[in-house]
């Protein structure tokens, strides 16, 4: 049944009249992202819901990340050293996350609900502007475009860059090395290029899909999908947006071929763990949730960031994404699995982090396209 209307809505183009997902979606987010033990989760909120979005304890979530959590003279990755005098620890000893990408608490903040730079939050040791916490990143922010690794975990950072720096920033950093702004923003479009290359060869061949086999930016968290937002969101000034031209507007057009590669894959695996494998079931799901929703945020970022707007075509495509995401989340409330949520916590914490996380990101999604 879920193929047949899948099929339909694909043929169709267009979304139900209103977006039973968006509703559940957030009320979900709100629900579960309100946890002030998990930093991660609260910032998840208050991307979604607001600067305003409280903790279930009654005090604004944002108090709670920075007060219980914000430490001192570490750097971002928690081992003591030089470098940033703020920063957070990835994960409590109960392997809580509390920031496992840099700085993506500071995103939320800065990038996301646009809190003022000028904003006092009280740490643990006394009140810290947003603009320290900047600073701090700065400070501590090391350029190393031959790792991998750093690749995989300097999205949020960059989307923090883009928004609080403007090209032809410079800064000496901490271990001494000057940073170079508009450098970072080119080298990192250039390694988006490469991690989409197999991606833009499917394109240009108009394969239906290209398989997800952890290459390129499958290595990423989400699908490099806050990667992609980081890159691009340097295009926001229209010098930016000017030099890099068509190289954006390729980088556009692989995340729409991506929609329809994308979900041929997870309609597959879907059936597959209807008929054989149902333990993958719910996994498929909340998969499904996960890149539909973060496929319409980084719409939205395009259209936020340098005024993308879309064609007939892409406008087809972002209803498609809207209908899809819909029918993936009556699917978990037919199995029953928001309601699970304190059983996934004890049995399959992995899944139920993903469903507070994702369905913040996706509620967020569809609230950008009404």
């Amino acid at each position: 049944m879920l193929s047949v209307l899948w099929l339909s809505l694909s043929l169709a183009g267009a979304p139900p009249t209103k977006s039973h997902a968006e509703d559940v979606l957030r009320t979900h987010c709100l629900l579960w992202a309100a946890d002030p033990t998990n930093p991660w989760a609260l910032s998840h909120g208050i991307k979604t819901l607001g600067a305003n979005f409280l903790a279930s304890d009654g005090r604004k979530a944002s108090e709670v990340v920075i007060h219980d959590f914000l430490i001192r003279n570490v750097l971002p990755d928690g081992k003591p050293g030089p470098g940033a005098p703020y920063g957070f620890l990835r994960y409590g000893a109960d392997k809580t996350p509390i920031e496992p990408h840099t700085n993506l608490n500071l995103k939320a903040l800065v990038a996301d609900v646009r809190m003022p730079l000028s904003t006092k939050v009280r740490a643990s040791w006394g009140p810290v502007t947003l603009k320290q916490l900047v600073d701090s990143a700065k400070a501590g922010f090391a350029h190393s475009p031959k790792v991998p690794e750093y690749w995989r975990d300097v999205g949020w950072t960059l989307g923090v860059f883009a928004v609080t720096e403007k090209p032809g920033t410079t800064w000496k950093a901490a271990d001494g090395q000057t940073v170079n702004l508009d450098q970072v923003f080119d080298d990192a479009l250039s390694e988006l290029e490469v991690e989409t290359a197999d991606l833009k060869a499917g394109m240009d061949q108009h394969l239906p899909q290209v398989d997800k086999k952890r290459q390129g930016v499958y290595a990423h968290s989400c699908g490099g999908l806050h990667f992609i937002q980081g890159v691009l969101a340097w295009a926001r000034h229209p010098a930016v947006k000017k030099k890099w031209g068509a190289r954006l507007d390729t980088q556009v057009a692989i995340h729409f071929y991506r929609l329809g590669s994308e979900r041929r894959q997870y309609e597959a695996a879907y059936q597959q763990a209807l008929t054989s494998m149902p333990q993958y079931k719910l996994p498929m799901l909340v998969q499904m949730v996960k890149f539909y929703g973060h496929w319409l945020e980084t719409v939205a970022h395009f259209r936020d960031d340098f005024g993308w707007k879309p064609t007939p075509p892409q406008q087809q495509d972002l209803n498609r994404a809207k209908a899809f995401l819909d029918i993936a989340v009556r699917a978990l409330e037919e199995n029953k699995a928001l309601e699970s949520m304190p059983q996934l916590k004890k049995t399959q914490y992995q899944l139920y982090l993903d469903l507070v996380g994702d369905s913040c990101h996706a509620a967020h999604g569809l609230e950008a396209f009404p």
